[in-house]
């Protein structure tokens, strides 16, 4: 707990920190990987070089700042930052690190305006944060653990089989090495991956594309031109090769309840969505579909949409808008008129996953149609920051 003097020198110095956190996180990354080269792997360079990963960490640090006299609202406000480090498999000791470099990056830029008192009490401030992320994400490490094939650390696992989705998309069937069980997830979140590239430990996160079955995970990975670890999975990776996998991990769930749902994605957006819808409709949930491609061959997923729309004909409404062709119901992309003749009801639940500006319209779009803030619910595939943002 902080004294009084240190929750002083914060509460005077946080807005010229806030003021400087920009800086303040574009030296620290540079630092902690000079220092500790060992924890690079953990970050992805492409979010490192736009920008995100730094501008992420700011996000966190500010609204720890405003929300820490209400411990239940920043346990909720850092739920994402939790599920990414379990993703990631980020453990106690790697958070000295974390606040060394940190501190250290608040100096280099403040200068001498940092008085002993000053790094005291932001060294004390970061100590506080770090306790609380340590205890909440071992809640989750232990939870998973104890389920019927759960795990803790990391999971080896073998592709057992893959599957062209569309032109850039493929899914890869994924087993336990060892036979086991695998412990079920909520549709909607997304697991970590490790595996070796060049003698290298990459990790990445990839959304579970398809509803638990006690046997498998399925991932389905774009295929980016400069992405080093998707290429490596297309190009590269067979069945029968080994990888290791993390816990599964992410708040983009089905909030229970029996109002409809509008479940809008662009391009690999679709992959945390097809499995809410399968599991909202198994609940007799209304959800409309609305899928955003480039045309006909970037469209995945089509067999599988297709058979829902048979198995639940009285429930489902799938919609595909393609920016090119003939082959879809709607040439052009999701906007704001197209919401408006499909959005069921403003009590439906609104769900949408796809590039920032694709989240950024739909979310302006659907606030103006008059959906509520808590009746939106999205998911960033890279790091977490407020739709509008540029990047």
């Amino acid at each position: 707990m902080l004294t009084h003097e240190q929750e002083q020198w914060i509460e005077t110095t946080a807005p010229v920190v806030a003021e400087h956190l920009d800086a303040i996180t574009q030296r620290f990354y540079p630092l902690m990987f000079t220092r500790y080269p060992e924890v690079k792997p953990l970050f992805n360079e492409a979010h490192q070089q736009s920008g995100g990963q730094p501008r992420a960490l700011a996000s966190a640090v500010l609204a720890y700042v405003k929300l820490r006299s209400n411990p239940a609202q920043a346990r909720a406000t850092l739920a994402v930052v939790v599920s990414k480090h379990v993703s990631l498999g980020i453990l106690p000791e790697q958070y000295p690190i974390v606040g060394e470099c940190l501190l250290a990056a608040i100096g280099d830029v403040l200068g001498d305006a940092v008085t002993p008192a000053i790094a005291d009490a932001w060294g004390a401030l970061y100590n506080e944060l770090a306790a609380l992320l340590i205890d909440l994400e071992d809640q989750r490490y232990r939870e998973f653990e104890q389920r019927l094939g759960g795990w803790r650390g990391t999971r080896r696992f073998k592709i057992a089989s893959t599957q062209q989705e569309s032109a850039l998309i493929r899914s890869f069937i994924l087993v336990p090495e060892d036979g086991g069980t695998v412990a079920d997830h909520e549709p909607g979140q997304y697991i970590g991956v490790r595996l070796t590239i060049n003698g290298e430990p990459v990790y990445r996160h990839y959304s579970l594309s398809d509803t638990p079955n006690g046997r498998s995970y399925r991932i389905s990975i774009k295929r980016e031109a400069e992405g080093q670890v998707s290429r490596h999975f297309h190009d590269v990776l067979q069945p029968g090769d080994t990888l290791e996998l993390l816990p599964p991990a992410g708040d983009l769930t089905l909030v229970e309840g029996d109002e409809p749902l509008l479940l809008a994605s662009g391009g690999v957006g679709q992959t945390p969505l097809l499995p809410l819808a399968r599991q909202a409709l198994a609940l007799g949930r209304q959800v409309v579909y609305l899928h955003a491609a480039l045309d006909a061959q970037h469209q995945a997923f089509t067999s599988e949409v297709e058979a829902l729309k048979a198995e639940y004909p009285q429930c489902l409404k799938a919609v595909r808008i393609h920016e090119r062709g003939n082959e879809a119901e709607h040439i052009g992309r999701i906007d704001h008129r197209l919401l408006a003749h499909y959005l069921p009801s403003l009590k439906t639940r609104c769900y949408f996953v796809g590039p920032q500006g694709f989240m950024t319209a739909i979310n302006s779009a659907l606030s103006e149609l008059g959906i509520g803030e808590d009746r939106r619910h999205f998911e960033h595939f890279g790091p977490s920051r407020p739709l509008g943002v540029a990047g």
